[in-house]
């Protein structure tokens, strides 16, 4: 994974993770092994299955989302890594697990689809 320019920098991070969608939240480590982010527009879908995707990462410790409250739309992610890694890193890789793994559903359900639709009109 490329090494970011300036980590101690939350703007380039944000900027680097997608402009004012992701920002980190003050409190996070000198090293960033410890991050709190905070999404917006997002809630439980994006929140766990992302929480699940960086759990699967060897090098992450602990990860966990919230909603802080259910009129906001904003999710804060926590994310604690080992130090030989950031939590900024293992946010991209989770993120990157994340679309790979829907582009695997997305693959399967058209090609069913495909074999349905072609079934049926064999039968018609």
């Amino acid at each position: 994974m490329a090494a970011m320019t300036d980590v101690t920098d939350p703007t380039s991070v944000a900027m680097e993770l997608g402009s004012e969608k992701i920002t980190i939240l003050p409190g996070h480590s000198a090293d960033f092994t410890s991050v709190t982010f905070q999404i917006l527009k997002e809630d439980h879908t994006l929140g766990n299955s992302l929480r699940y995707m960086i759990m699967k990462n060897p090098e992450v410790e602990f990860c966990g989302y919230s909603i802080p409250h259910p009129s906001e739309a904003k999710m804060n992610l926590r994310i604690q890594t080992i130090p030989s890694t950031t939590a900024i890193e293992a946010l991209k890789k989770g993120l990157d697990d994340l679309m790979d793994l829907c582009d695997v559903v997305t693959d399967s359900f058209n090609k069913e689809l495909q074999d349905s639709n072609q079934s049926m009109q064999i039968d018609a």
